[in-house]
Order: structure tokens, then C-alpha cells, then sequence
């Protein structure tokens, strides 16, 4: 019997980085005609280990989680694209093992641990289901549903949290709600770890019970930003225990990201919302005038 190569295994490091160069190089083109994505402050991401911290979008497939890697591997090459730590369905699913080897490795402080002491970055995104799943009213808010383990582990491992907030994103398919209800009728949270299903609307699947495993997302413009990095002090295995400190880091990182996408959202609003929009940004960065 062959063995899987490491690179297939979530609790290994060994990622591909020429298999995810390539991949990069043939998905970007596709990002940048769907989504017309704007990354900014990508002159902000650290060197060495760092823990970056998104808002999280887009149900299963999170179309900005690419996004956000091709930026940073056009910016700062292959070895800045960061690791990402994945739920234990993600990582065991055969349609979605097939990007394990981009560096998709399962959500375990160890795992972490192992990152940061390659040098290299991890990219979390603390509300989980509860912010991916979140209702269609609530797009532009940023919901972590109380989860500061990001902010422990950062403190432990003594690395910069770097926030990095995307609005649009989460339009590409339609949240609606009963998420709650059907969690517990279908029992997702015992069998899956998952504690919300709520209906959903895509293409080309409709209206749908629970998040499709794969849709195609509407032609959404995404913007995003990296913001300053945060370097807590203090830090270390202490600080990571003191509850309350913990708790003022975190409301620091959600009111910095909620603050960033309240604007991009106010903005994208301004001057399309749309990647096929007719308005396009001027050179200058401000609104275009509408084409003809």
C-alpha cells in the first residue's frame, strides 16, 4: 500500500510550495475577473511568524481566503502566503483534502506551534461558522461569538496579531435565517462541531437548507485591508491565563477590524458593490465616472 505523501496530511507541516505557486499563478487571474479584488496595506504584513486574523465570509468555499493569499504571494512571494488552520470537517472532506497540500492543516495549537517555528505565518479566522454563516443583515459586522483562543495562542507564542478585514466578501451567496433552529433539528453541533445551519441562497442551487459545500459565488467586488500588526505586551504562557487581558486584547482587535469594515463597506457601497459594476476607481483612487 502507498503512503500518502506528507503533504496530504493536515498534521503535517510539509506544505508544497512549488504546487502552491502554481496553483496561485492560475487562480489569480480567475479571482481578478470575478471579484475585481483591492488588497491594501499589504506593505504592513511583518516579516517572520505572525498570526493574521480575518473576518470570515462565504460559508464553505471562502472565495477570500484565495484572494487574500494571491495578494500576498504577489506581494511577498510564496513563503509569505500563510498557513491556514481548518476545522476537522474541512480537513477530513475528500472535496476539500485536495487543498491540504496549499497549507491547510488542522486548527490544533500544536499545529500552530510547528508554523511559527518554521518562521512562516497561520491565518485564523475566530468567529468560525457563527461569522461565516452570519445572516445577510449582519455582513459588515464582525461577529468572533466570544472565541478568544486566537489571542492566547498569540500571546504564547509571543507573534503580532495582524488583522486583516475584507467587506463584500460575504455577498457572495445569500445568509438567511433559521440557522439556530435547524442547527439543533439536524443535530449538526454533536455530529459536526457546527452550532448554526441556516438557509441559504446561490447559484445554482437556490434556496437551501445549510451552506452548500460548493456554489458559484455571485460576481461580488471584495476590498480589504491589512492593518497595523499588534505586538501585545505583555505576552508569554502568563499573560495568555490572565482572562481579563485576554479580553481587553480581543475587544482591541474586534473594535480595530470592526471600525476597518464598517468603512470599506461605506465605501464599496459609494462606488460598486458589483465586479461587472459600470463605475470604476480612477488612478487616483477615487470613484470613476460611469461609463457609457
Amino acid at each position: 500500500m502507498v503512503s500518502e505523501p506528507s503533504h496530504f496530511n493536515p498534521d503535517d507541516i510539509a506544505r508544497d510550495d512549488k504546487l502552491l505557486a502554481g496553483a496561485v499563478e492560475r487562480i489569480g487571474p480567475a479571482l481578478d475577473f470575478w471579484f475585481q479584488p483591492e488588497i491594501r496595506g499589504l506593505e504592513r504584513v511583518p516579516k517572520g511568524p505572525a498570526l493574521l486574523v480575518g473576518n470570515h465570509n462565504g460559508g464553505s468555499m471562502s472565495p477570500d481566503s484565495f484572494v487574500i493569499g494571491v495578494a500576498l504571494y504577489r506581494a511577498h512571494g510564496v513563503q509569505s502566503v500563510p498557513y491556514w488552520l481548518a476545522h476537522d470537517m474541512v480537513v477530513s472532506l475528500p472535496v476539500f483534502r485536495q487543498i491540504v497540500p496549499l497549507g491547510v492543516v488542522r486548527a490544533s495549537s500544536a499545529m500552530a506551534h510547528a508554523v511559527f517555528a518554521a518562521g512562516r505565518k497561520v491565518i485564523v479566522y475566530p468567529g468560525g461558522e457563527q461569522d461565516t454563516l452570519r445572516p445577510w443583515a449582519e455582513r459588515d459586522r464582525i461577529i468572533f461569538a466570544g472565541r478568544t483562543g486566537y489571542i492566547r495562542l498569540a500571546l504564547r507564542e509571543r507573534v503580532p496579531v495582524v488583522p486583516i478585514v475584507v467587506a463584500g466578501a460575504h455577498e457572495v451567496f445569500v445568509v438567511l435565517g433559521g440557522g439556530t433552529a435547524l442547527a439543533r433539528m439536524l443535530l449538526t453541533k454533536p455530529l459536526f462541531r457546527v452550532k448554526t445551519w441556516p438557509l441559504t441562497l446561490s447559484l445554482p442551487w437556490g434556496l437551501t437548507p445549510g451552506p452548500p459545500l460548493v456554489y458559484l459565488p455571485f460576481p461580488v467586488r471584495m476590498i480589504g485591508e491589512v492593518l497595523e500588526p499588534i505586538m501585545f505586551e505583555p505576552n508569554g504562557p502568563d499573560a495568555a491565563a490572565d482572562e481579563s487581558y485576554v479580553q481587553r486584547c480581543d475587544d482591541l482587535v474586534r473594535a480595530r477590524m470592526q471600525a476597518a469594515l464598517i468603512r470599506l463597506a461605506i465605501e464599496r457601497r459609494e462606488t460598486g458593490r458589483y465586479s461587472f459594476s459600470r463605475r470604476r476607481w480612477s488612478q487616483s483612487g477615487q470613484p470613476g465616472e460611469a461609463e457609457e
